[in-house]
């Protein structure tokens, strides 16, 4: 059984600790690895490895760090069909989609590639008689990243080159129930030129997170998860004086209006709703029809999900397994509690034949009709590929459901009246908006994030937001006497 350890301090190391993980092949239910998981002694040694190396990389030149990152980014570039098969053997989502992951976290990489422009600040002449001014950007030291099974390769590269690029020491905490892309990352960055140490992995679970965010080394922590987990990483790290963005979970609208066309939005509601099979922060679940189109939508939907291949996902299919066994039976038991609430499934994912091993963990695309927003298939993030239909009279009753939800992170309308989207982007309380478009995840040069319950932490994911929250701003007012100075003057200081 092969066994996935940790890389501390350029290289691929055991650890202390006698505890393992299972890692499953989601398409089989095989068990294909066990990986350590961390003590807190192991991960005291990788922040230990991290101060080492952040007290010279902080004084690299940015040149270099330049040349680090594009480097890096060649080698995920010629590499990233290896990454995809990582991603989907350990996964399960379909290698199409973990092309697509890939390609988003290169995005990251290549904004990263551009630090010299993003560290400028700012010089501002005779602020005072012969005083000048300036601003500066310098990181904080080392660095936690915490990151979640749906995603891992592109949210550790959303945080780890904007990290690195800004001259920090990472320790990255990748999900143990996928864990084996990350430590391929860390591997590239070593042979990409960034010295030992400025990037360690330790896999672990809740031992490894309580410890670094406890460890007083660490500055700060970025982390994306379930908002329960999420409040509990800002609450507990903030207590320990660190800076946090925590990105939580999520419940996603889709408002259709009645002028909208239809097919358009029946195929974004499939792609959004039940692509890497739901396990998306930024997923479709809750689709806001505005009377009288729910009737047509929810067919054309149907329609397009009879079409639809679940099965492995490196033989072409639509959508793959869900990640574990344990979450696959989660699932399901909220497609049982949909069913006993009254709503309508017009599509049951219970009765999918996969394209794969039967033993794979298995759910197909669910479609439920007439959901209303007492029921747990709508107010709980089921992280599935369970898609719920409300259907409301009014535009006006739409924007009312989707700002009462405590959730905040994407939402879209479908509509070809401009008024009426330039209305909704201005009255949803949520963080990222899409017009026309199902999933609007930002591009890495603007910052992801969302609003309410959807984000703890003042900071988003990746752009302008990201170069701020791992660096801090320094001013510095300076004065160089000439010859002509001299006297002595008690007086409080004023700029004459």
């Amino acid at each position: 059984m092969n066994l996935i350890g940790h890389f501390v301090d350029g290289k691929r190391v055991s650890g202390s600790s006698a505890r393992r993980g299972d890692v499953f092949d989601p398409a089989t239910g095989r068990r294909t690895a066990q990986v350590e998981l961390a003590s807190a002694t192991d991960v005291a040694v990788a922040v230990e490895a991290a101060e080492r190396a952040a007290r010279s990389w902080r004084d690299a030149s940015l040149a270099r760090r330049t040349a680090v990152l594009f480097a890096f980014r060649e080698l995920v570039h010629a590499r990233r069909d290896q990454l995809a098969e990582v991603i989907t053997a350990e996964h399960g989502k379909v290698l199409a989609d973990a092309a697509g992951e890939v390609q988003r976290g290169l995005e990251v990489i290549e904004y990263a590639c551009g630090i010299p422009s993003a560290l400028r600040g700012g010089y501002s002449e005779n602020v005072s008689t012969e005083v000048d001014s300036y601003s500066l950007r310098q990181p904080l030291g080392v660095v936690a990243v915490i990151s979640p099974f749906n995603f891992p390769v592109m949210v550790p590269l959303w945080f780890v080159p904007v990290a690195v690029a800004a001259g920090n020491a990472v320790v990255l905490k990748p999900s143990e129930k996928d864990p084996s892309a990350a430590l391929l990352l860390a591997e590239w960055f070593a042979e990409a030129g960034l010295p030992d140490g400025v990037l360690n992995v330790v896999n672990g679970d809740k031992e490894a997170v309580d410890t670094l965010l406890e460890h007083p080394a660490v500055k700060a922590v970025s982390f994306v998860g379930s908002t329960p987990v999420a409040r509990y990483v800002y609450q507990r790290a903030t207590m320990a004086g660190k800076r946090v963005q925590a990105l939580g979970g999520a419940k996603n609208h889709m408002v259709v209006l009645p002028d909208a066309d239809l097919d358009l939005a029946a195929d974004a509601a499939v792609n959004a709703g039940f692509g890497s099979a739901g396990e998306r922060c930024m997923a479709i679940s809750a689709l806001v029809a505005v009377e009288p189109v729910a009737d047509e939508l929810v067919a054309r939907i149907a329609q397009r999900i009879a079409g639809l291949r679940t099965g492995d996902g490196r033989r072409g299919c639509d959508m793959g397994p869900l990640v574990t066994a344990a979450h696959a039976d989660r699932v399901r038991s909220y497609v049982e509690a949909g069913v006993a609430a009254g709503a309508v499934p017009v599509v049951d994912g219970r009765d999918v034949t996969p394209d794969g091993d039967p033993d794979g963990f298995w759910l197909g695309p669910t479609l439920f009709d007439h959901v209303t927003p007492d029921m747990s298939i709508y107010t709980d993030e089921i992280f599935g590929p369970v898609l719920s239909v409300l259907r409301v009279a009014s535009y006006d009753e739409a924007v009312a459901l989707v700002n009462a939800s405590p959730y905040g992170n994407g939402t879209a309308i479908f509509t070809n009246d401009g008024g009426a989207a330039r209305r909704y982007q201005h009255e949803v309380e949520v963080g990222m908006v899409g017009v026309n478009v199902p999933i609007p995840v930002p591009m890495a040069y603007y910052s992801f994030g969302g609003w309410k319950s959807s984000l703890f932490g003042d900071l988003h994911a990746h752009g302008p937001d990201g170069v701020a929250f791992f660096t801090r701003g320094k001013v510095v007012t300076s004065r160089w006497l000439d010859p002509r100075h001299g006297g002595v003057n008690l007086g409080f200081p004023t700029q004459t």
